[in-house]
């Protein structure tokens, strides 16, 4: 049987480039703090995560996307997520100019009535660069706010307060 192994990709440990990013908040709430990365509904932005890839074995990969909206109860928001892979001492890319992989997208729904309620959707990244086991790997997760693959439009700002990507070994 396989093992699975999740990565939680936090939004503190996120970076990004100088331009078009979420911006990046703690909220005091009533009973704990809350992380998150606040994508806008204008204009695309994304968020990156560098992560080496221990055991993994073939397939696909899966990112869980936790979100909720930050003043809307209805409306659709679109994630996209895209990595780039270099096996070090191997590939001959130069690091800072590779380029990522065709992205993968979900559309989810707002589930109504609640405002700041939880969601959780979850991309299948098919387009992995030829990762392998110990490739450094840069992770991009990014809001598709200007609907290019499927309709985005909850009307504000979508809180990514976590994503969690998961392989397999087999």
């Amino acid at each position: 049987m396989a093992t699975v192994y999740p990565i939680s990709l936090e939004p503190p440990a996120a970076k990004f480039l100088t331009s078009n990013y979420p911006g990046l908040s703690l909220v005091a709430g009533t009973s704990f703090p809350v992380w998150r990365l606040l994508f806008d509904a204008a204009s695309d932005e994304a968020a990156f995560w560098q992560l080496p890839v221990l055991q993994y074995g073939s397939g696909n990969w899966s990112i869980d996307i936790e979100w909720y909206a930050v003043n809307a109860t209805s409306g659709n928001v679109v994630w996209e997520a895209q990595l780039a892979a270099l096996t070090p001492n191997t590939d001959s890319q130069d690091v800072e100019t590779k380029s990522l992989a065709t992205l993968n997208y979900v559309q989810d729904a707002h589930l109504g009535t609640t405002s700041k309620r939880l969601h959780r959707c979850t991309i299948t990244l098919s387009n992995l660069d030829s990762v392998a086991n110990l490739d450094a790997v840069w992770l991009r997760i990014a809001r598709d706010a200007d609907s290019t693959n499927a309709t985005d439009d909850l009307a504000n700002d979508a809180a990514l307060v976590r994503a969690v990507l998961s392989y397999s070994d087999t």
